[in-house]
C-alpha cells in the first residue's frame, strides 16, 4: 500500500504521491487564509430560532482559499422570516427590552433565493472556496425568555470542587503566582508514583507547590466527575464504570493538567478517545452556558448594574483537536455525538460524504495499529470547525465561529499561512484555545513534526484583530498575555519520543504536568516462535550533536568488515548461508539512510556488497524491484527505512540476518522485522531453524527506544556497564 500524502521528515520535508483522495482534493487551493469577524459567543446561541447568516464576498482576496475545510453555504434572507420580524416589530410590547443588533451589509432586496438543489450542489462542492467575511444579523431574546437549557446545574453560587472553576474562573491567587513563578524559572518539583501497573510522573511548577490540591488519585466512574447535568446520564450510560487505566487517566484530564500518555494501542484508543471527547464537549458547555448565563442576568438588572462578567476569551474557539487522518476525525466526530446526542447534526451528509471510506483496503494479516491508522480515509490534509447550537452540531462552521477545531498539522499549518507572507497570514483564532487534544502523536511523528510544532507556536498569541471582540468580557489572564498558563494540552501517543517529551516539557499550564507510561518487559520476548541470536552492541558518543556521526564511524568500522566477510563466502548448499547475502539493514532516520546508501555506493571496501534500497520515498516499482533482487540473491543486502516500514508494512522474503544501524520508535517494528522476517524465512525453508541473528548499534541517548525493546529492568544495566557488547538468545 503505497503511502498516502505527505512524506516528510522531521528535518526536512518531501511531497509523496497521493491516494485517491488526491490529497485533499489537488484542485483546491489552500494558499490564503480567510478572516471573519468574530460573533461574541452569547449572541451566537439560544435565539429561539436559527438566524440566517450572510457571506459576503472579499474582494482583496476572492480566489484565496478558505479558513474550513468547506466553507458555509451562503444564507439569504428567507421572505418568511422577514416577514415575522416585520410582525414581530409592528406587535412589539412597550415593556420587552430592546434587542441588540449588530450593523452588517443588507443583500440587495433583488437577490435571488437559491433552489434547494442550487444549494446542495453549493454545499457538496470541495472545488470553490472563497474568502469571506461573515456577516451576521443576531438578535438576543428578551431576558426572561433565555432558555439555560439547564437550570439544575447553573446555579449563581460557583462549584468550589469543580477544577473547570479553580482553573479558569477563580483560581487561587496565591497559589497561581507562586506557580508562575516556578514556570518562569523552570522550577518543578517531580513525584513519581505507581497506579494500577503504570508509572506516573507528576511535575508542579514552584518550590514550595502544594501538591495536596489536586485531584483524587482515582475515580470508579462517571458520577464522580463534574459533568453538565446533561453530559452525566450519557457518559455514565456509555461507560458505567472505570477500568484501571482510565480510574488514572481522567482525573488529570478533567484536572486540566498537561498530560503525556505513552501507552495508546489499537485496543485502548476508543477510550481514550472518549475521555478526551467528553473532556472537550464538557468544557465547551461550560464556558457557554456561563456566557448565557450572564447575558441573562446583564438584560434582567439593565445598565444600572454593577455586574461586569469577565467570562471569554479573544475568540470562540476553546478546543483543537489535531489528528492524524480524516478517519481519524471521523472516529472523534462520533465520539462527540455519541456523549453529546444531539437532535440534529447539520452539513452531516457533507462530512460523510468527504470525510468516510468504506472501501476496506487491508486483509487481517496486517497488523492492529496499522490497519487502526491507514483503514478508511487516510487523507492527512483536512481541517474543520464544529459549532454547538441548541440540541444542533454544525459541520464545516467558520473557524471564528467554531467551538471545536479537528485538524491535522498539514491542514492546520496551511490555513495559517507561512511567515513569509504576514499579510495572508491568520491564526488569531487559536488566540483563545484552552483544551488541545494531540491523538495519535506518534502517527504525527511520521508525517513532519515541524507542523505540530509551527502550530503550537502560534497558539494562544495576542489577536492582531479584534474580530469583534468584547474586551469587557475578556477574562483578565487573558488581556495580560498569560492564556498559555491556563491551556491544557493532553497527548496520547503509544511510546515516547524525545520530540514528545520536548513538547510536554514547554508547556506552561499552571496546573502542572504528568506522564503516564507503561512498566516495559521487553519486545525481546515477543517474537514469536523464532529463535535468533540478537547481539547489541553499545557505541560511545561525546554528546547528542555528535552521536549521528559516531553511529556512523562504528558502523563502518565494526559492522562492515563482518559483512564484508559474510559477502567473501560461497553459498551453502542449504542456503543457510547464502554467500553472504539475505541481510537486511534497517535504518530508522532518512537522513542516516542517504548516508549509509551513497557509502554503499562510492566506497571502494564494500564494492563487492550489492545492495537495494527501500525507502519512504521509493514507488512500489522500485520497492517490488528491490524485494526481487533481494530475494533471488542478486542483492546481498537491503537498506529499508522505519518511516517505509510505517507507511507500507512490507512483508519481506529471504531475510537471513538483521542489522540494526538504529532502534526504531515502535517497538513493533522491532518484533515485527526481526521476529516476523526471519520467521518466514525460516518457514519458507530459505534459512535453518535457529540460524538467523540480528545485531543491533544503540547508545546511551537511545535509553528510550532501548527501554522498549529489552524492558526496563535491563536498560539500566545495558547503559551503564562497562562492557559493550549484550547477547539475548
Amino acid at each position: 500500500m503505497p503511502p498516502r500524502g505527505k512524506f516528510s521528515g522531521r528535518r526536512g520535508s518531501v511531497r509523496g504521491r497521493g491516494g485517491k483522495s488526491g490529497r485533499g482534493n489537488a484542485k483546491r487551493s489552500y494558499g490564503g487564509v480567510q478572516k471573519f469577524d468574530n460573533t461574541r459567543l452569547e449572541e451566537v446561541e439560544e435565539s429561539g430560532s436559527e438566524m440566517s447568516e450572510e457571506v459576503s464576498s472579499s474582494d482583496e482576496h476572492e480566489s484565496e482559499a478558505s479558513i474550513s475545510d468547506v466553507e458555509e453555504t451562503p444564507a439569504t434572507t428567507q421572505p418568511y422570516m422577514a416577514l415575522m420580524q416585520s410582525l414581530e416589530k409592528d406587535s412589539a410590547s412597550s415593556t420587552a427590552p430592546n434587542a441588540k443588533r449588530r450593523k452588517l451589509d443588507h443583500q440587495p432586496p433583488s437577490a435571488e433565493v437559491p433552489s434547494t438543489a442550487e444549494e446542495e450542489k453549493e454545499d457538496s462542492s470541495d472545488d470553490e472556496e472563497h474568502d469571506a467575511d461573515l456577516v451576521e444579523e443576531l438578535e438576543e431574546e428578551p431576558a426572561n425568555e433565555i432558555d439555560l437549557e439547564d437550570n439544575d446545574d447553573d446555579e449563581d453560587t460557583p462549584d468550589a470542587t469543580d477544577p473547570f472553576e479553580t482553573h479558569f474562573v477563580n483560581p487561587d491567587n496565591t497559589e497561581y503566582s507562586t506557580r508562575l513563578k516556578g514556570i518562569q524559572s523552570s522550577v518543578y518539583q517531580p513525584k513519581q508514583l505507581e497506579r494500577n501497573g503504570w508509572r506516573v510522573l507528576r511535575s508542579t511548577p514552584g518550590q514550595d507547590s502544594d501538591q495536596t490540591s489536586q485531584p483524587p488519585a482515582t475515580l470508579s466512574g462517571p458520577s464522580s466527575l463534574k459533568l453538565k447535568h446533561r453530559l452525566i446520564e450519557t457518559a455514565s450510560k456509555l461507560r458505567p464504570t472505570f477500568d484501571k487505566l482510565e480510574q488514572i487517566m481522567y482525573p488529570i484530564t478533567f484536572g486540566y493538567q498537561d498530560l503525556l500518555f505513552c501507552g495508546r494501542s489499537a485496543s485502548n484508543s476508543e477510550s481514550l478517545r472518549r475521555m478526551a471527547c467528553l473532556h472537550a464537549v464538557n468544557h465547551v458547555f461550560k464556558t457557554r452556558d456561563r456566557v448565557i448565563k450572564n447575558n441573562a442576568k446583564l438584560a434582567r438588572e439593565g445598565e444600572t448594574t454593577d455586574f461586569e462578567p469577565r467570562d471569554q476569551g479573544f475568540t470562540r474557539p476553546k478546543v483543537l483537536m489535531i489528528l492524524p487522518t480524516r478517519e481519524a476525525a471521523v472516529k472523534a466526530v462520533n465520539a462527540i455525538c455519541a456523549v453529546y446526542e444531539p437532535d440534529q447534526q447539520e452539513n452531516r451528509k457533507r462530512f460523510d460524504e468527504s470525510y468516510i471510506d468504506r472501501e476496506v483496503k487491508f486483509s487481517s494479516d496486517k497488523s492492529a495499529d496499522f490497519r487502526e491508522l491507514f483503514e478508511g480515509n487516510d487523507d492527512d490534509m483536512f481541517r474543520i470547525g464544529i459549532k454547538f447550537t441548541r440540541k444542533t452540531i454544525k459541520y464545516f462552521a467558520q473557524f471564528y465561529n467554531s467551538d471545536i477545531l479537528i485538524a491535522s498539522p498539514l491542514g492546520l499549518r496551511m490555513a495559517i499561512g507561512s511567515e513569509g507572507d504576514k499579510k495572508k497570514m491568520d491564526y488569531d483564532f487559536l488566540s483563545s484555545i484552552e483544551v488541545v487534544v494531540v491523538d495519535h502523536a506518534d502517527a504525527l511523528l511520521n508525517q513532519n513534526w515541524e507542523h505540530v510544532e509551527y502550530i503550537f507556536e502560534h497558539l494562544n498569541r495576542q489577536p492582531r484583530e479584534a474580530h469583534g471582540c468584547d474586551f469587557s468580557r475578556v477574562r483578565e489572564w487573558y488581556l495580560d498575555n498569560q492564556a498559555e498558563n491556563f491551556r491544557q494540552t493532553v497527548v496520547f501517543s503509544a511510546f515516547n519520543t524525545p520530540e514528545l517529551s520536548e513538547l510536554h516539557r514547554r508547556g506552561k499550564n499552571w496546573a502542572g504536568r504528568v506522564r503516564v507510561q507503561p512498566e516495559y518487559n521487553g519486545m525481546i520476548q515477543e517474537l514469536g516462535p523464532v529463535k535468533a541470536k540478537q547481539t547489541y552492541s553499545r557505541f560511545e558518543a561525546p554528546s547528542i550533536a555528535d552521536e549521528p556521526d559516531a553511529r556512523f564511524t562504528y558502523f563502518t568500522s565494526a559492522i562492515i568488515p563482518s559483512l564484508i566477510k559474510l559477502a567473501g563466502r560461497k553459498s551453502s548448499s542449504s542456503g543457510a548461508d547464502a554467500g553472504g547475502g539475505g541481510t537486511l539493514i534497517f535504518i530508522p532516520s532518512y537522513l542516516d539512510f542517504v548516508r549509509v546508501r551513497n557509502y554503499f555506493s562510492t566506497s571502494d571496501a564494500v564494492e563487492s556488497v550489492s545492495f537495494g534500497a527501500i525507502s519512504e520515498y521509493a514507488d512500489v516499482r522500485e520497492a517490488s524491484r528491490a524485494r526481487s533482487h533481494f530475494l533471488s540473491g542478486r542483492h546481498k543486502v537491503l537498506l529499508y527505512t522505519e518511516r517505509s516500514h510505517h507507511f507500507r508494512r512490507y512483508v519481506i522474503a529471504g531475510v537471513r540476518r538483521v542489522i540494526m544501524y538504529g532502534l526504531p520508535d515502535n517497538p513493533i517494528f522491532y518484533r515485527e522485522i526481526v521476529g516476523g522476517f526471519l520467521s518466514k524465512s525460516e518457514q519458507d525453508m530459505c534459512l535453518e531453524p535457529g540460524r538467523g541473528s540480528a545485531r543491533v548499534v544503540f547508545s546511551k541517548y537511545d535509553v528510550l527506544k532501548l527501554e522498549r525493546v529489552v524492558g526496563s529492568k535491563r536498560v539500566g544495566k545495558m547503559i551503564r556497564e562497562r562492557g559493550d557488547m549484550f547477547d539475548f538468545i
